[in-house]
């Protein structure tokens, strides 16, 4: 009879682990809430800021870096030719676009992430966010740029590079322009996407075609109009 007892118990146990749905923890159920609500929150504030450029770049850039102030005057430029301009709302080049699109007058976005190592807002940003989830604030910045301009960055600029090309590769997004400022910091990746990726077949040599490499601010708003016009 314990014999019997035991069995069942164990056929208890082992039916349970069948049920994987059942292994969904309360806390993480109420997660689905939350990233519900902050994709609610982010479009609801966001949805009507009209055309718009995403600008990346790195959060350790200075100042007094070329590479700051020319993202200063790519924001200004842009929002004098009726372009919102977004960013993840922290420092370097982030600071330096919102800061030109703040003194321009224009609508300047900051998509701030929370992050272990706090990345504080800057105070350029006229539209704020906070976010706890990547994904989300990623959708937010391929969701109403019309281009994305990448400077000089580093693990978390390239991210954002590489995502925008695989989507305009795959077909998930309309093409957008993908415009790379700064030939001298770029142009090592370029060649070894063409020496390793295309020539081993991993990638076709059209779809390089998907990046721009241009560093005059002019040049940038050029393409970026023509791009609209073709669309």
């Amino acid at each position: 009879m314990a014999n019997s007892n035991n069995k069942l118990k164990l056929n208890k146990r082992n039916a349970h682990k069948q049920f994987l749905i059942d292994d969904f923890k309360l806390e993480e159920s109420w997660r689905i809430f939350k990233i519900i609500g902050e994709f609610v929150e982010a479009i609801d504030i966001i949805h009507d800021i009209g055309p718009a450029v995403s600008i990346f770049g790195s959060s350790r850039t200075r100042p007094d870096s070329p590479y700051y102030k020319k993202a200063e005057k790519i924001a200004a430029l842009m929002v004098k030719n009726n372009y919102a301009v977004i960013t993840g709302g922290g420092g370097g080049i982030m600071e330096a676009a919102n800061k030109g699109a703040a003194e321009a007058g224009g609508v300047s976005v900051g998509l701030n992430i929370t992050l272990p190592f706090e990345q504080m807002p800057n105070p350029y940003s006229s539209v704020k966010l906070q976010f706890n989830y990547f994904f989300i604030r990623k959708v937010m910045f391929v969701k109403y740029a019309s281009a994305y301009i990448i400077m000089p960055g580093g693990f978390g600029t390239l991210d954002e590079l590489f995502e925008a090309v695989t989507l305009i590769q795959t077909h998930r997004i309309k093409p957008l322009p993908v415009i790379m400022v700064g030939r001298d910091y770029w142009q090592g990746l370029i060649e070894w996407i063409k020496d390793r990726l295309v020539s081993e077949k991993n990638v076709s040599p059209h779809d390089l075609d998907i990046i721009q490499l241009i560093d005059e601010p002019e040049d940038i708003l050029k393409a970026i109009k023509n791009n609209s016009h073709n669309s």
